[in-house]
């Protein structure tokens, strides 16, 4: 039998129960807290958040109006969650500073160059002509990019605009009023220990209360989730698809430098039902993005998403680039892949979700930021005009869905809604080769829509349906160690506080997941925040290593059992990714 298990414990006793849909807390704790007042409170400093409160301000002064516009970001600073490639494409930011590059922004690497590889096997690859590659994987005029510095560029922005930026508090719970709409959120108690006492450094959350809010937590938003359920957002779509994108920033010979090459490929070391892609771009300053995504339907529970890619990079297509280079920064992210199909409702009473906390990446392009901008653009709009009209948190703003469908944003998504599910449905070979039809041939026009109904956990099948998967040791030179490469991402959280992955009941690793699936969290996560030690003869232990948490929100995806639900933790915690 176990011997126990750690990790995953809420306040004061070894299994209390929660409320997940209703954020229980203690009622002298929220007696303690004190309340701030805005017009509008956004959840996020991403893309998403900071575009919506950039373009409050613009139409505030436009129309000569006072707007109190805060925005509340878990992040030690502006910038420090923020993991993409990135190539971005500019056109929401035309839309929104159309003068970007006098004002400074760091973009600065247009695209020269595009490539696509279909890897067969750890040293043969075949290079698509670019006829044959799908219009949307073609990146003129687009820019090789850091999205944190963009980011970080975009909340000085907001900043001069006059938006209140708040960094290093996490949002922790959403606040109703007495009709069911949302009211704001509240900040998480700082200083609260393992055991939940309060230490001396406790100090209580903080309400902040606005007429509207918006969600911009990005991925499978923990906030975010909660409203989906409350508000029943999700019964017209079909389920949300992930993948897993792992990133590494190299420093590399300038000799094999190629400012603005953006390659792209598929295939290899991923094989059977495993799906995804790779990346490989040449920023500034002689340095390369290179990452892998992986799809999260994926069956095989042995499967390691963070050894597939450490394996990946000895591919000679790669390790052309990176060998002789040196390794400078490290980080993980779930991203939203469902697309057109699994939009979400967005709007609820009192609010919106926006950017990839409602899905609006197209998958089709491997972007999202600048669907991300634009949708923050769109419901900043509405809002204006909802708060013109003096709507305070009332629900005129169904006429977001009407602005929706007149932009740009829908038109691309709906144009990309079969290139998931094509993949998924037909495979690499098969799904590539509807899609370069849809694409490039059809303007993603067909008059047919493809489904994709299973949910990611559910695909796992049972571990003794597979061989274990034997993974090379890393070299220390392409290929590293889940610990040395968490220590480049900088991540750190507060010690002796409570574990923010929660397990709704702490034997289903060891008594349910650990004999079907052989616990996948140990493989899944790609920071080594899962452990399982032990024998049989003297019981397996689970282990929680929650303080190399990167906040990529596979667990909360992909265990099996849907047991492990990630909460916010102290805020400032997590991450801090330079130039990523």
């Amino acid at each position: 039998m176990p011997v126990g298990i750690l990790g995953g414990l809420r306040r004061g006793s070894a299994n209390p129960p929660y409320d997940y849909d209703n954020n229980k807390v203690f009622e002298e704790d929220r007696a303690m807290r004190e309340s701030m007042e805005f017009d509008v409170v956004i959840v996020g400093a991403g893309p998403a958040g900071l575009s919506a409160a950039c373009r409050l301000m613009q139409l505030a002064a436009e129309q000569e109006r006072a707007l109190e516009v805060c925005v509340v970001e878990k992040g030690s600073e502006v910038g420090a969650h923020i993991l993409s490639g990135a190539v971005i494409e500019p056109r929401a930011l035309d839309e929104l500073f159309p003068d970007w590059k006098e004002r400074g922004a760091p973009l600065n690497t247009p695209v020269s160059e595009d490539r696509l590889y279909l890897l067969k096997s750890a040293g043969q690859a075949i290079r698509l002509p670019d006829p044959l590659v799908p219009k949307t994987l073609h990146n003129q005029g687009n820019y090789v990019a850091s999205l944190g510095n963009l980011v970080r560029w975009l909340g000085e922005q907001a900043e001069q605009l006059g938006v209140q930026i708040f960094p290093g508090f996490a949002a922790a719970e959403v606040l109703y009023r007495e009709d069911g709409s949302v009211k704001g959120v509240a900040t998480g108690d700082m200083g609260v220990a393992a055991d939940g006492s309060r230490k001396d450094s406790f100090e209580p959350g903080i309400e902040l209360h606005a007429k509207y809010t918006l969600f911009a937590e990005g991925c499978r938003g923990h906030l975010g989730q909660q409203l989906r359920r409350r508000f029943e957002l999700e019964r017209n779509a079909d389920p949300q698809h992930y993948g897993l994108g792992i990133k590494e920033l190299w420093d590399i010979d300038s000799a094999r430098h190629q400012p603005g090459l953006v390659i792209h490929g598929s295939g290899w070391p991923l094989q059977g039902d495993a799906s995804g892609g790779f990346f490989l771009y040449h920023a500034e300053n002689n340095q390369v993005v290179v990452g892998l995504i992986v799809d999260l339907n994926y069956v095989n529970p042995w499967l390691s998403p963070f050894d597939e890619f450490q394996r990946m990079k000895h591919h000679p297509v790669l390790k052309h680039y990176l060998e002789g280079g040196k390794r400078v920064s490290y980080g993980a992210r779930a991203i939203a892949k469902g697309g057109f199909n699994a939009l979400p409702e967005m709007v609820f009473p009192g609010g919106l979700l926006i950017g990839c906390e409602a899905g609006t990446l197209n998958f089709a392009k491997i972007k999202g930021t600048h669907t991300a901008m634009k949708s923050g653009m769109l419901a900043a709009e509405t809002v204006f005009e909802a708060l013109v009209d003096g709507d305070e948190g009332g629900r005129a703003l169904e006429a977001f869905d009407e602005r929706f469908r007149a932009s740009w944003l829908y038109e691309e998504l709906y144009r990309s809604r079969n290139f998931g599910p094509a993949l998924h449905r037909f495979g690499a070979l098969g799904g590539g080769a509807f899609n370069f039809l849809e694409q490039s041939l059809f303007s993603g026009q067909l008059p047919i829509t493809l489904r994709d109904r299973d949910e990611d956990h559910a695909r796992l099948r049972p571990a003794a349906d597979f061989s274990s998967i034997a993974y090379p040791k890393p070299d220390g030179l392409l290929s590293f160690d889940k610990l040395s490469s968490v220590f480049l991402s900088n991540t750190n959280h507060a010690e002796n506080q409570p574990c923010h992955l929660v397990l709704k009941d702490a034997e289903v690793p060891v008594a349910s997941n650990l004999p079907c699936y052989a616990e996948p969290a140990q493989r899944y996560c790609p920071a080594g925040v899962y452990e399982v030690s032990g024998d049989e003869r003297e019981g397996w232990r689970f282990q929680v290593n929650a303080q190399n948490c990167l906040h990529c929100k596979t667990c909360d995806i992909k265990d099996p059992a849907q047991n492990i639900v990630w909460t916010t933790p102290e805020g400032g915690g997590g991450p801090n990714y330079p130039n990523m």
